[in-house]
């Protein structure tokens, strides 16, 4: 695979999108629908991993791309941690819990795996946009 030339190629956002719509259709259902604050509060945090990914490339430098890179892992470890508050209330089965949380685990992986790819390679400008297909580590 040649350059990453745009933010819907990079498999972390990809992954996230996925994860994002998992979210939506989850709390659309039951008594999940009705808790408002953890529902939106949910939906905030997976919106942001995929949001900060695609702002963060498309932003103007190397040190904003992997500072939005981070707050997008935070989001990651937001949402799991919202993904607790979810089970404990009843709202998902222990095995969509566990499948949801690997999910986001996998994709902490994948950011940090760009981070570091980033961090090694020595690329410095205005865009990180030269950078070469990405082996990410799940």
């Amino acid at each position: 695979m040649g350059q990453i030339k745009r933010f819907e190629e990079i498999e972390a956002w990809k992954e996230a999108r996925i994860l994002a719509n998992r979210i939506y259709e989850l709390s659309d259902m039951g008594s999940f629908s009705k808790d408002f604050g953890l529902r939106d509060q949910m939906r905030r945090a997976v919106v942001s991993i995929l949001s900060n990914i695609a702002e963060g490339f498309e932003g103007g430098g190397d040190k904003e791309f992997f500072q939005f890179l981070a707050h997008a892992k935070g989001s990651a470890g937001e949402l799991r941690a919202q993904l607790y508050l979810a089970l404990g209330r009843g709202y998902l089965p222990n095995s969509e819990f566990e499948d949801l949380c690997e999910h986001g685990i996998r994709i902490s992986r994948m950011i940090s795996g760009l981070m570091e790819y980033l961090r090694r390679s020595g690329l410095r400008g205005s865009k990180y946009r030269a950078v070469e297909h990405l082996e990410y580590r799940h």
